[in-house]
């Protein structure tokens, strides 16, 4: 039981919950353990799968891609959520299908604003090694409370998304949100500021499924959470870059 105290994060997909239930299941077994590298070399081949299948959207310029894309990414990382064992299998589909919904997203922004895919990509890798560097030189730690922090501003980021979605239905359009507005920017930057944050839960899962010995699946489950705050940061920048254009 003491395993079950030690996986905590606040990250949505990669939580507690996750991580006790995957331990829990091959506790009694002889089982390979999860390592920092191995989640990190699986996370390189979900990046490669997801910018091929990327790369191909982009230039076939077909919605129903895109929009299937989006459809089947969360289908699966919703059940690699509660089927965490099958990882292996749902991580190399999920990142297909989000790459072929990130390209199409890509090739949208591309056609309406020139240079924005060059400037959202590099300023992705920066704010991943700028989290990176924060979470290996201590400066930030990953304490309960921040975990929790992350939580609430992640799950009130994923209500307001979803009341504009829904809101979206019936032809409105939330006020503020992203729009080339001072409050617009404001929430803009706060969001992927948020959104940064997550990335410093994704790095302490990875030390913490080594150091106390979760099963090796979960490698690929956690690499999937580090795609997904990576993609989730990439859709900001680019939002947020639309707003410095002057641009809705």
């Amino acid at each position: 039981m003491r395993r079950r105290s030690l996986f905590q994060s606040s990250n949505p997909y990669l939580n507690e919950k996750r991580f006790a239930q995957a331990t829990d299941s091959v506790l009694d077994a002889s089982y390979e353990t999860m390592t920092v590298s191995g989640a990190v070399n699986k996370s390189f081949l979900l990046g490669a799968v997801l910018l091929a299948a990327g790369a191909y959207s982009f230039t076939s310029g077909n919605a129903l891609l895109t929009w299937g894309g989006a459809i089947a990414a969360l289908v699966l990382a919703i059940i690699a959520s509660f089927r965490p064992e099958k990882s292996a299998i749902w991580a190399p589909l999920f990142a297909v299908f989000e790459g072929l919904f990130v390209g199409g997203v890509t090739s949208m922004y591309a056609a309406l604003f020139d240079g924005i895919i060059f400037k959202a990509i590099t300023l992705t890798f920066a704010v991943f090694f700028v989290m990176l560097a924060l979470y290996r030189s201590g400066l930030i730690k990953v304490t309960p409370s921040f975990r929790s922090g992350v939580m609430m501003a992640t799950f009130g980021v994923f209500l307001l998304y979803m009341v504009n979605i829904f809101l979206g239905f019936f032809g409105i359009n939330m006020p503020m949100l992203h729009e080339a507005s001072p409050i617009g920017l404001l929430l803009s930057l706060g969001i992927l500021a948020i959104a940064s944050l997550n990335l410093l839960l994704d790095f302490d899962m990875f030390d913490k499924g080594e150091q106390h010995g979760a099963p090796a699946f979960m490698e690929w489950f956690a690499a999937m959470g580090l795609i997904i705050t990576l993609v989730w940061i990439y859709l900001e920048i680019l939002r947020l870059l639309t707003i410095f254009s002057g641009r809705k």
